[in-house]
């Protein structure tokens, strides 16, 4: 099966038929790529001195930007740079949204501004732990920020300006990869959900679906026979181009490449076309168990 659902948009405000919106959504939530091979997201002059490695703080693997507070972090920039780094910033959240908005007209007024980075960093050699290391396969999660339930669907563009491009591989199937690891992961207790949130190592009480979500990232990151021998598709994704995917349910790695623009964005299960097809639905099967808290958490998700 191929990974990659091609739409030939060139402009972030184009509008689409409503067969390709429909194409669009049944893609991504049944696990595919939405790749814009012709979708760029164009910097002026000034902007391309943003991509320098030297202004993403050494502890920091990018500059996030949080389009509610329109606080940049992460940078070593000067004052004027700053400034420069938020506008690009907010630009491409506000663009991100936009595209998001015309593929999907059903996720309008639903979904949930996270947080954006620029990421001007060669992945490839870097230093880090192996639940920090993007290039083995991984379905994505929070430590520190719960998401009960919420989807994580995330909008990505090549911005290199030397013709490098972005290489990632795809895994297994999300069911395939939970059947592999559920039976290696035990339940969470209340009392060590509620601990995690009383100890700030939580931002909102982690529920059963985080929990085992988050111990699926980290043992199939951990286990090195698992990134060795699984069938792995790899993708070259070039400058100028633009994909979208949900990366809690695509089993994903970067690969090498640097100058990329992200945005994350959370969506409420219910918001789904096709619901059967998330990692919660799938889990919960699985598990035989409800796996969400039904009120409302406290706190925000970006």
């Amino acid at each position: 099966m191929d990974i990659l659902k091609n739409i030939p948009m060139t402009h972030w405000d184009s509008p689409i038929d409503n067969k390709t919106s429909e194409e669009a959504v049944h893609a991504l939530e049944h696990g595919k790529i939405i790749f814009l091979p012709g979708l760029n997201f164009s910097l002026n002059e000034d902007e391309i001195q943003l991509l320098s490695p030297t202004l993403t703080s050494q502890k920091r693997k990018n500059i996030s930007f949080n389009p509610l507070t329109l606080d940049v972090q992460g940078d070593m920039s000067t004052a004027e740079q700053h400034i420069q780094l938020n506008h690009l910033m907010q630009r491409y959240s506000q663009k991100s949204l936009g595209l998001v908005n015309i593929l999907f007209p059903g996720y309008q007024q639903k979904i949930i501004p996270g947080r954006a980075s620029l990421r001007t960093v060669e992945i490839s050699g870097r230093n880090s732990s192996y639940k920090k290391d993007d290039s083995r396969l991984h379905v994505d999660s929070f430590s520190s920020t719960p998401v009960n339930g919420r989807r994580i669907l995330r909008v990505f563009s090549n911005i290199n300006q030397n013709g490098v491009a972005r290489i990632w591989q795809t895994g297994e199937s999300f069911k395939t990869v939970a059947m592999r690891f559920i039976p290696q992961i035990q339940s969470i207790s209340a009392i060590e959900q509620h601990l995690l949130r009383l100890f700030k190592i939580t931002k909102t009480v982690r529920s059963a679906y985080d929990h085992f979500m988050l111990n699926i990232h980290n043992k199939m990151k951990k286990d090195m026979a698992y990134q060795e021998s699984v069938i792995k598709t790899t993708l070259t994704l070039p400058p100028q181009s633009s994909w979208i995917v949900y990366t809690d349910q695509v089993s994903h790695a970067a690969i090498s490449g640097v100058g990329v623009l992200e945005q994350t964005f959370y969506l409420p299960p219910t918001a789904l076309h096709y619901p059967e097809t998330s990692p919660l639905h799938i889990l919960e099967e699985l598990l035989k168990q409800p796996l969400v808290f039904k009120h409302k958490q406290a706190g925000s998700t970006a």
